[in-house]
């Protein structure tokens, strides 16, 4: 769940009712609140406002989702994928009564929009873990066949083939170099 809708109960409470893992990034801002929240908000059995299988309003129930973890994705106020960072996040999770599950977002906030930084966050993150981290469970690179972005609309015979019409991503050379680095030091 993204970092503007991490927030909105109606995706707190749609949460509640999935049976998969699932994230919840901190806020614009890099605050840790809201997205604490809303895990504990997501592990609760919810029930609300939905639409039945035959298309009909109806209150629907959900048992809570025990597989929630936060994601850092940095913010207006800076990086948030250094071992303090993610110490202060683990002791806020430990203080709320949450397992610390942590993901890291190499992308957003944590590169400054700059893809181009995204692989030495990534290798600070694995870093981390290999120093003994446990509490950070994965990270995320935006990643697509060619490195940067593109604007659109613009007329569809100039877009180049395989690269972001919205956030900038590294190219498939740089994921893989990194992913097989990633799995070397992490093996």
């Amino acid at each position: 769940i993204g970092a503007r809708t991490t927030e909105s109960q109606t995706h707190r409470q749609m949460a509640s009712g999935l049976s998969m893992p699932l994230g919840f990034k901190n806020g614009t801002f890099g605050h840790l609140q809201p997205a604490v929240n809303a895990i504990k908000a997501a592990m609760q059995p919810q029930t609300f406002l939905g639409v039945s299988d035959d298309g009909v309003a109806s209150a629907v129930t959900t048992s809570g989702n025990p597989s929630c973890h936060i994601i850092l994705r940095g913010g207006e106020d800076g990086p948030n994928y250094g071992a303090d960072n993610v110490a202060e996040t683990r002791d806020a999770l430990e203080a709320a009564k949450l397992k610390p599950c942590i993901m890291i977002d190499a992308s957003h906030g944590n590169c400054a929009k700059n893809h181009n930084r995204m692989p030495n966050v990534f290798r600070e993150i694995v870093r981390q873990r290999v120093a003994g981290e446990d509490s950070i469970i994965g990270a995320m690179l935006e990643s697509n066949l060619v490195g940067g972005n593109q604007k659109f609309p613009q007329p569809l015979d100039q877009l180049v083939r395989g690269q972001s019409i919205t956030d900038a991503c590294i190219d498939w050379e740089t994921t893989e170099e990194l992913l097989r680095e990633a799995h070397r030091l992490l093996a």
